[in-house]
C-alpha cells in the first residue's frame, strides 16, 4: 500500500494501548458504525477490561516476540490504520515503524499540548517528534496565511483529573488481578503493577486533603508579597521527561534549578516548585528539594506546592521554568518569561529563553505575544482537539471530532496547507439594472 487509505468504509483499524478508561472502545464503536473493522491488541488484563469481545487479540508472549507478532497481525488482518496513545513506549515505537514500512496510516493520541481542555491528535509523531517541534515562527505565519481567526476560548471544565486517577487505579487493579493470564507483561514504566495501583489509589484518596493543602500553600505565597519564580514540575516517568529531555532523573533537574536560582536570582526573590497534578509520592520531592536548598543556604526562599490548580500561582509569578510541561502553555498565554528544557513543541525563538538558567533568573525576558498567538492558532488548526479522555462529557465531545479526523484521507497539517494554497473565489458584481 503506497498511499493512505481514502475516506471509505473498508478501513481496518488496529488499536494498541490507549489512555486508561473506555476512550479507545468508544472510538472503535463509532468507527464500526461507519463500516470499518476494529481490532485491539491486549497486553494485560487492564487492556482487556476496557474493550468488548469483538476484535480483541491478546498478546501473551515475551516482549521480544512482539515485532514479529505485530508484523503478522498487520499482514493477517490487512490492517490499514494503527492507533496508539503516545509514540515512544517500546511496543508502540516498534509497531509504528512496521506500520509505516507497509504504508499504514498511524494515528497518535496524546495528552493535549494545551491541557487540560484539549487533547493531541497527530499522524507524524507527538511531543518532540511532532511536526510542531521543527516548524519555525516564519513557517507558521506562511502556513496560516490569512487564516488568523480569533483563538477559541478554553471550553468548560471536563473534570478529567479525578476520572484520570480513578481509571488509572482501576486499570492497574485489573492488571494485577489478571496477571496470571498475561505472565510476560511488564509495564513500560520502571515500577511494579502493585506499586502503581497503590500510588493511584493513594492519590485518589488524598485528593480532598491535597486540594486543601494546595489552597493553604498558595494563599501563603500570595499573601507573602515577595517576587517568586515558578518551577512547573513534570512526572519523572512521563515520556515528555524521560524520552524528550536532557535529564536522566528528576534529582538532576531539581539540582540544576536550585543551583541556578542561588547563583542568579535577586536575594529577595523566592523559588516555588509546583508539583504535577498527578504527582503520587513515588519521588520524595519535599525531601529532595529541602536537601538541595539547605546545601545552598536558601532553605527559607524555597516553597513546594502540591495539587492540580495552577492559575493563581501563574497570575503573579515573575517567570516559569519547566521540562516539557504542557503547563508552560499557560505561562506563555499570560506573557510570563519562560525557560524550557527538553524538546517541547513550544521551544521557539521569541517564546522561550535561550539564556543560561542563572542569567534567566537574574533578568527574565517575556515572550513575544504576537508570535505566541500565531503558534497557538497553528496548534489549534493542526494538532489540538477539544475534549478529554477520561470524564464522560469531555470524552463525548472529543469522540464526535476524533472519528471524523481519523477517517479523513490526510492529517490536519496537509489540510491546512491545502486550504491556504487554494485560490480564493472572487466575488463578481452582477448588474441587475434594467436597460
Amino acid at each position: 500500500m503506497e498511499h493512505p487509505p481514502s475516506y471509505a468504509t473498508d478501513r481496518r483499524f488496529l488499536f494498541l494501548q490507549g489512555p486508561h478508561g473506555p476512550f479507545f472502545a468508544v472510538v472503535a464503536r463509532h468507527l464500526r458504525a461507519a463500516g470499518c473493522q476494529c481490532f485491539r491488541v491486549g497486553f494485560n488484563a487492564g487492556d482487556r477490561s476496557f474493550w468488548p469481545r469483538t476484535g480483541y487479540l491478546p498478546f501473551r508472549k515475551p516482549l521480544s516476540d512482539w515485532p514479529d507478532h505485530c508484523a503478522d497481525l498487520l499482514r493477517q488482518h490487512e490492517i490499514t490504520d494503527l492507533v496508539v496513545y503516545g509514540d515512544t513506549r517500546e511496543i508502540h515505537a516498534e509497531a509504528i515503524a512496521l506500520a509505516r514500512a507497509r504504508g499504514i496510516t498511524v494515528h497518535i493520541f496524546e495528552e493535549g499540548y494545551l491541557r487540560p481542555h484539549w487533547v493531541t491528535y497527530e499522524r507524524n509523531g507527538a511531543n518532540g517528534q511532532s511536526p510542531l517541534a521543527a516548524v519555525t515562527p516564519a513557517q507558521i505565519k506562511d502556513a496560516l496565511g490569512s487564516k488568523l481567526d480569533p483563538a477559541p476560548d478554553a471550553p468548560a471544565r471536563w473534570g478529567d483529573l479525578k476520572h484520570h486517577v480513578f481509571y488509572g487505579a482501576l486499570y492497574h487493579l485489573c492488571v494485577w488481578l489478571g496477571r496470571l493470564r498475561y505472565p510476560h507483561y511488564h509495564s513500560h514504566r520502571n515500577i511494579g503493577v502493585v506499586a502503581e495501583f497503590r500510588f493511584y489509589f493513594k492519590t485518589l484518596m488524598r485528593m480532598p486533603l491535597t486540594a486543601f493543602e494546595r489552597r493553604l500553600a498558595t494563599a501563603r505565597i500570595k499573601r507573602g508579597g515577595f517576587p517568586y519564580h515558578l518551577v512547573l514540575l513534570q512526572l519523572p516517568h512521563d515520556a515528555s521527561f524521560r524520552d524528550h529531555s536532557e535529564f536522566t532523573s528528576i534529582d538532576q533537574f531539581l539540582a540544576c534549578v536550585v543551583d541556578a536560582f542561588a547563583d542568579g536570582a535577586p536575594a529577595h526573590h523566592r523559588l516555588v516548585f509546583k508539583a504535577h497534578p498527578l504527582e503520587d509520592g513515588r519521588v520524595p520531592l519535599k525531601r529532595l528539594i529541602s536537601r538541595l536548598a539547605r546545601k545552598r543556604s536558601i532553605e527559607n526562599r524555597v516553597n513546594l506546592v502540591h495539587g492540580g490548580k495552577l492559575a493563581r500561582l501563574l497570575d503573579t509569578a515573575q517567570s516559569a521554568v519547566t521540562v516539557n510541561s504542557t503547563a508552560a502553555q499557560q505561562a506563555l498565554w499570560r506573557g510570563l518569561p519562560l525557560k524550557a528544557f527538553g524538546r517541547a513543541v513550544y521551544c521557539k525563538p521569541g517564546l522561550t529563553s535561550d539564556a543560561p538558567l542563572a542569567s534567566f533568573f537574574a533578568d527574565p525576558t517575556p515572550p513575544e505575544m504576537d508570535t505566541y498567538r500565531l503558534f497557538r492558532q497553528y496548534m489549534l488548526e493542526t494538532s489540538q482537539v477539544r475534549g478529554g479522555f477520561y470524564a464522560r462529557r469531555g470524552r463525548q465531545f472529543l469522540t464526535r471530532q476524533a472519528v471524523d479526523l481519523m477517517l479523513q484521507p490526510h492529517d490536519r497539517y496537509a489540510a491546512l496547507a491545502s486550504d491556504v494554497a487554494a485560490p480564493k473565489p472572487q466575488l463578481q458584481l452582477v448588474n441587475q439594472s434594467k436597460g
